[in-house]
């Protein structure tokens, strides 16, 4: 199976992480493994561990944002996805798409969006990722 990342709105540390260590990215993902379309909308998130462009931890979680989406208002729902990723420790965010709201609340949070990701999620987190990762300027 193939993946593919196109572009982010922060750029990236090649090799996947900073001088501070590996980078912490979250994928939503699908029951058969692969990138879930609908970022905000998930109900299962992987965080993934990327260190030296290896992948060295992957621990998938059933977050439901797909009905808590309607439970609340935008606003408190991003509030509510922006602290998961918080208390996950994720500063990359891989994704196929993702809202305006959403990608704002992100940006302000520091966290690096990489978008257009599709097919395997580990694959797609490591090409995000990983020493031949591109980079774009933020904002875009």
């Amino acid at each position: 199976m193939t993946s593919a990342v196109g572009t982010s709105s922060q750029s990236i540390a090649a090799g996947g992480h900073g001088p501070a260590g590996p980078a912490v990215a979250a994928v939503a993902v699908d029951e058969d493994g692969n990138v879930d379309a609908h970022w905000g909308r998930a109900q299962r998130l992987a965080v993934a561990e990327v260190r030296d462009g290896v992948l060295t931890r992957w621990e998938e979680s059933d977050v439901r944002w797909d009905t808590l989406h309607e439970t609340d208002s935008e606003r408190a729902h991003h509030a509510r996805v922006a602290r998961y990723l918080k208390q996950q420790g994720v500063t990359v965010v891989v994704a196929f798409h993702m809202g305006h709201g959403m990608r704002a609340v992100l940006e302000r949070m520091g966290v690096t969006i990489r978008l257009g990701a599709s097919g395997d999620a580990r694959h797609a987190v490591l090409s995000a990722l990983g020493p031949h990762a591109g980079t774009s300027t933020q904002g875009t």
